[in-house]
């Protein structure tokens, strides 16, 4: 490499930090990952996924499922925080 190339992900990383859109990449890795993460059935009665402010926003298409998210809500935050690699979501909304 030249005097002032650098790796494009370095780039890319520094512009990420300086706009601050770090978070708004990790939120948004996250609800790709929710499939993984929350499992297949799990997954196939929600939609709609959305963060914002470190609270994800889950739409349910029943009541009993939702109940069982509720339930479900503190293992969720962690297992994708866990994922994430560091503190993202806070909260979890299901509606």
């Amino acid at each position: 490499m030249k005097g002032n190339d650098r790796p494009l992900k370095d780039v890319v990383l520094e512009i990420l930090k300086k706009y601050r859109l770090q978070g708004h990449l990790e939120e948004t890795k996250l609800v790709g990952e929710w499939e993984t993460v929350a499992g297949k059935l799990i997954a196939s009665h929600t939609s709609g996924l959305r963060v914002r402010d470190g609270i994800l926003f889950v739409n349910v298409d029943s009541a009993a499922m939702r109940q069982e998210l509720q339930y479900r809500k503190e293992k969720l935050i962690d297992l994708l925080n866990k994922n994430a690699g560091k503190a993202v979501i806070r909260e979890i909304i299901f509606r």
